[in-house]
Formats: C-alpha cells, structure tokens, sequence
C-alpha cells in the first residue's frame, strides 16, 4: 500500500473549529515531514495548553485521534502524524527512555519481571521498541486503558495472550465502519 501525503487543510479546520467554537486561546502550527515519522507534526501553544496536557495529556490524545480519523488513517498508520502541546509527549517520551532504561538494570539485577504503569497504546509500542535493543523479552497485558508492558528477564518467554477479537472479526468490524 502507497502511503497518501497527508493534508494540511482537514487539520487547520479542526484546529480553527476547536479554537473558535471552543474558545481556546491557543496557537498551532502544522509541520510535514515526508518520509520519515511521524510524517506531520501539530505544536500546540499557548495559556490554554494546560487544558489539553490535563489528566494525562487526554484532551491533546483525543484531538489527535480525530485528526487521525478525520485524515482516514487506519489504526496501524497513526504513528504517521503527532500532535504535542508545549513539549508534554516529547518530556513524555523521554521520561518513558529513562524507565526503560531504569527496569532492564532492575531485571537483569533481579532475575524478576518489571511491569510498568497503564500507558497509552503510542506510549506502549514505543516502550517496546526501546525495550527491544536490550534484548529481553516483552510482552502488553491488562485491557483497555488499563493494558500495561512488562518486561521479563532473559530465557523467560511471556505466555501469550489469547486476543479479546480474532483479527479476521477485527478486519469486518473495521470494515463495516469505513465510508465506501
């Protein structure tokens, strides 16, 4: 599958509309990226920021969930466009890098697995990504918002979880949901 550019335009009415309708003093700016990822970046600024970056930066995931949705993105593609607000996911992404980085040091001492805190579906795919590079195995558990990773010591297989949905029932509810 080709990738499509993706467009400026749906982004800056959904900021307008949220700014405008919601009476948001904030600003944005919309930068492309192409070929790399994520391929758009949305900074976010301004006195209103605290109002996204609250409870966990909910506001600003949810925001760009629709952006997502608005651009046509399929679940697996979301990675391709971020949204920030006064640098909360990047100090996010980082606090994540010295966790990661803190629990191989405990696993290896301890021989014991790790469990991190309930994290967000991006934030979890980019701890096992940095996970990766040392070598042990890891593995998501929990469901919903309050699915979570571990980190297991070396030779420690995690046992595999049985999926809530097979994907081919998956496939048909995505599919049934998609404009024609």
């Amino acid at each position: 599958m080709t990738p499509q550019a993706l467009a400026v335009e749906p982004l800056e009415d959904l900021l307008r509309l949220i700014t405008v309708s919601g009476s948001l003093d904030l600003r944005f700016e919309i930068a492309s990226h192409p070929g790399s990822t994520p391929e758009m970046t949305v900074e976010l600024s301004g006195p209103d920021t605290a109002l996204l970056t609250d409870r966990n930066g909910e506001l600003l995931h949810a925001i760009e969930h629709i952006a997502a949705k608005i651009l046509r993105l399929e679940p697996e593609e979301h990675d391709r466009l971020s949204f920030d607000a006064d640098r909360f996911k990047a100090d996010r992404d980082d606090q994540l890098r010295l966790s990661a980085e803190a629990a191989i040091v405990r696993v290896r001492q301890t021989g014991e697995p790790f469990a991190f805190n309930a994290m967000t579906s991006r934030e979890r795919r980019m701890l096992h990504l940095v996970l990766k590079e040392s070598g042990l195995p890891t593995a998501s558990s929990g469901e919903g918002p309050r699915r979570f990773v571990v980190l297991y010591p070396e030779g420690h297989e995690p046992a595999p979880q049985a999926p809530a949905v097979t994907p081919d029932r998956t496939h048909q509810i995505r599919n049934s949901f998609r404009r024609r």
